[in-house]
């Protein structure tokens, strides 16, 4: 049993190695400038913060079937549900302000 495993986790172990080189150094481009590496960013948030939306878009959804109509439990539901699109609406302005700064420099 135990060669089986060892066999088996050296085959899945194969892929990883191949990746464990490193590879050679690259040079710094010449176009990365402070709003690419913000531009970057902001879409890297943006996909966390789509997920977390989604998320929480889901717990108000079962917050609202499992509610049965107790008013505080549906106030709970309201909230995230509303959070989250406040959320997801300062992250499209996030988004946009950076195409709006560019649009202003030039870039």
């Amino acid at each position: 049993m135990k060669k089986a495993a060892l066999i088996l986790f050296s085959l899945l172990m194969f892929p990883s190695m191949a990746y464990a080189q490193t590879p050679p150094p690259e040079r710094i481009p010449e176009n990365l400038n402070f709003l690419v590496i913000l531009e970057n960013l902001v879409d890297w948030m943006f996909s966390i913060l789509i997920i977390v939306a989604a998320i929480f878009l889901v717990i108000a959804g079962f917050s609202f079937i499992t509610s049965s109509g107790d008013p505080e439990k549906v106030a709970r539901a309201r909230n995230f549900v509303l959070f989250s699109l406040i959320g997801v609406a300062v992250g499209v302005a996030a988004r946009s302000l950076i195409s709006f700064v560019r649009l202003i420099i030039g870039g």
